[in-house]
């Protein structure tokens, strides 16, 4: 690694973590106060506090993009403005070779960023939203009112409670015939979730149509296959926050292959996936923003830090409206994933191209 490569990174560093603490304050505190309106029970100020912290992560992800816009316009500018990019223009450092400086941060913060998607934001998000449920409910694995409801072709099954250790309770599967009529109605106490999303239901009566009739029989087990996998039971009551990029694909997939709506889980999944491919394009589009506008004093400084703040909230309004109408148009979720991405690299190079330099 060159020295001037060290430098920028550094710089870049700096610039991103003030970024993020800042808005970290702000969102963490909107969220703390917001929170309060739900305090009951042992769900109190300390316990809230804890709750804002674990979920602030996940949320901060979300908003990468605008964050090291924000930081890369910070750091840039402060260069430009301390006339540090001039010495370097004239040192003879080609465009191409302070794009590739500034490359080298920006792959790292790309890998820490899928690294975090994957292990570190969602089990936190998770944790947290079981902590907020144990200490509202007296219940870490509260289901939503009704419980939960899964279709795998003519087969409907029911989940009605978790156990404290996080196992299927109180299930109902029903089977039905091409014409509609019930074949099969299989209730079980609790099951063990095995491999292959293969359940094997404890304490079950079942009945089937035998001659017209709905015969009962009674089993200590019964295994039935194609049901939640094991990984998927921990999130499935939970907001989507809480599940990784791996959980996301197998549980949309596993929506998809039973005809069941799918799009919002692997929606969410492509947006998160190409995330750090987005950040990157906007730490691209910063630096030459920042370049050109950096040596400018005063008031003129600050205004380029309230555009650049308007661009980030912009692209972030419509991308949310780009994948939604994705959605609704039933398009290709990994194309209208990248778009924006696509949009935001070809602007940020046009820039490039045409920095001051």
């Amino acid at each position: 690694m060159t020295v001037l490569t060290r430098y920028l990174a550094m710089t870049l560093l700096r610039g991103w973590l003030t970024t993020f603490l800042v808005i970290a304050a702000v969102f963490g505190l909107l969220g703390f106060i917001g929170e309060l309106d739900a305090a009951v029970g042992d769900y109190r100020a300390p316990a809230i506090g804890l709750y804002t912290l674990m979920i602030l992560p996940q949320q901060l992800i979300s908003l990468a993009p605008v964050i090291m816009l924000l930081g890369t316009i910070i750091a840039m500018a402060g260069l430009q403005r301390g006339s540090e990019l001039t010495v370097i223009s004239c040192a003879g450092v080609p465009p191409r070779q302070l794009l590739a400086a500034i490359s080298v941060p920006t792959a790292a913060l790309m890998l820490v960023l899928w690294v975090a998607m994957e292990y570190v934001t969602p089990a936190l998000h998770q944790r947290a939203e079981e902590l907020r449920l144990d200490l509202r409910y007296d219940n870490a694995h509260r289901l939503p009112s009704g419980g939960l409801w899964s279709k795998s072709g003519r087969r409907y099954i029911h989940l009605g409670a978790m156990t404290d250790d996080g196992q299927p309770a109180d299930i109902d599967l029903y089977e039905f015939g091409e014409n509609g009529q019930l074949q099969r109605a299989v209730r079980g106490e609790t099951a063990r979730v095995g491999a292959d999303r293969t359940w094997e239901f404890n304490q079950v009566m079942e009945k089937r149509l035998v001659d017209n009739t709905l015969a009962t029989s009674r089993t200590d087990s019964l295994a039935i296959d194609n049901l939640w996998a094991a990984r998927e039971l921990p999130v499935i009551s939970l907001s989507q926050d809480s599940m990784r990029l791996s959980v996301l694909l197998s549980y949309g997939g596993y929506l998809a292959d039973n005809e069941r709506d799918a799009k919002q889980y692997l929606s969410t999944f492509w947006q998160r996936l190409t995330m750090p491919l987005t950040v990157a394009a906007m730490i691209l589009l910063a630096t030459p923003v920042s370049a050109g506008v950096g040596s400018q004093r005063g008031g003129n400084f600050g205004a380029t830090l309230a555009i650049g703040a308007v661009i980030g909230i912009g692209f972030y309004l419509g991308s949310q409206i780009l994948f939604a109408l994705g959605q609704l148009f039933n398009l290709s979720q990994p194309l209208v994933a990248l778009a924006p991405t696509a949009i935001i690299s070809a602007v940020a190079w046009l820039l490039f191209k045409r920095m001051h330099w």
